[in-house]
């Protein structure tokens, strides 16, 4: 039978690319978004939680009712629950406080049990999320730690998988990369791939305003007054992971808040694609990077859309969540006068 599958687990990778036709009209290059929302659990992250679990019952780790432990900032964590109903396993997943609630409904929905932990605090810091998932999964017999912010799995799945999908789909043709920054796998294993396949190709990493990746990439330091609070969820960073590779980064863009989530919901409005906070991230970064580089005609840009805008429906694509934040040139506050909400009484 075609296009049927034995488990859920059978949809992850393969995930379509769309050309941008309005948001980047004034770019002259082909630019196509790679929407990872069509994984199963609708996020890029599928791809590492299915390899990472694989790859550990392969070494014997995983037995039958054995636990998995992770930090999250909620995408990882619907995509291991999703893996452990499959296999069988427990989910314990640590998240901060910076995660929506609709979020961590998600992760209880799907089985998790839950930690919140204070997102402001140092990487160190023993209430951090990173020292939450160590301390739970050192002290859970019989359980793994996935640790993707350390763990070369999570750079090899997207080596196995994103890489060769983005070269086939683009016939070998993509000029440039662009993907959002928080564990660096995507952003590594993709680029590993296609650096070998042609070292010319531009990987462009972008940055939270707030995070340490960008001054880290150009300087080798880490420049802690760079470090403070923003609501991009699952980007950037206020450690150094190693799973993200700069020596695969030709350059980094730093984005903000405000402008993302804009950008976030023009391309709602425009191209009709609902995507998470991070995809108004990476469109930004492009935008930024057009500004002081020449992108022709000639090009082929790809952009990774990580993730779906159904988990950010109370924030970025909420009129009072953006209020609240400041942030009040939205698109739908401009096109009041054609997209209006009608009362009937």
């Amino acid at each position: 039978m075609s296009n049927v599958y034995d488990n859920i687990l059978g949809l992850i990778g393969h995930t379509p690319m769309v050309k941008l036709n309005t948001v980047t009209k004034d770019i002259p290059a082909t630019i196509y978004a790679k929407l990872e929302s069509y994984n199963p659990g609708h996020s890029t992250k599928d791809r590492i939680a299915l390899h990472i679990i694989e790859n550990a019952e392969k070494k014997g780790l995983l037995k039958e009712d054995s636990v998995v432990v992770e930090t999250t900032s909620g995408n990882t964590g619907f995509s291991i629950a999703m893996v452990c109903i499959i296999k069988g396993y427990k989910c314990i997943l640590a998240v901060s406080d910076k995660t929506k609630p609709e979020k961590i409904a998600y992760l209880k929905a799907l089985g998790a049990t839950v930690y919140i932990c204070p997102a402001n605090v140092p990487a160190d810091d023993p209430r951090s999320y990173y020292e939450v998932a160590k301390r739970i999964a050192q002290e859970t017999p019989n359980s793994i730690y996935i640790n993707q912010y350390f763990n070369e799995l999570n750079i090899d799945a997207h080596y196995q998988t994103t890489g060769p999908e983005i070269w086939e789909q683009t016939e070998g043709k993509i000029t440039h990369l662009f993907a959002c920054t928080g564990t660096g796998g995507t952003l590594s294993g993709s680029a590993k791939f296609l650096k070998e396949k042609n070292p010319d190709i531009k990987i462009i990493g972008v940055d939270a305003d707030g995070s340490i990746l960008k001054s880290y990439h150009e300087t080798g330091e880490i420049h802690k007054e760079d470090v403070h609070p923003y609501q991009i969820e699952g980007m950037g960073k206020n450690l150094i992971p190693s799973a993200l590779l700069f020596d695969k980064v030709d350059e980094f863009v730093r984005v903000n808040d405000e402008m993302s989530a804009y950008r976030t919901r023009e391309i709602a409005l425009k191209e009709a694609i609902m995507g998470g906070y991070t995809t108004g991230a990476v469109t930004q970064g492009l935008m930024q990077y057009a500004q002081s580089h020449e992108l022709t005609e000639n090009d082929v840009v790809v952009l990774i859309y990580p993730d779906h805008g159904s988990r950010y429906i109370t924030k970025v694509y909420s009129d009072k969540w953006m209020a609240e934040q400041g942030f009040v040139n939205n698109c739908v506050h401009n096109y009041d006068e054609v997209f209006k909400t009608e009362f009937i009484k």
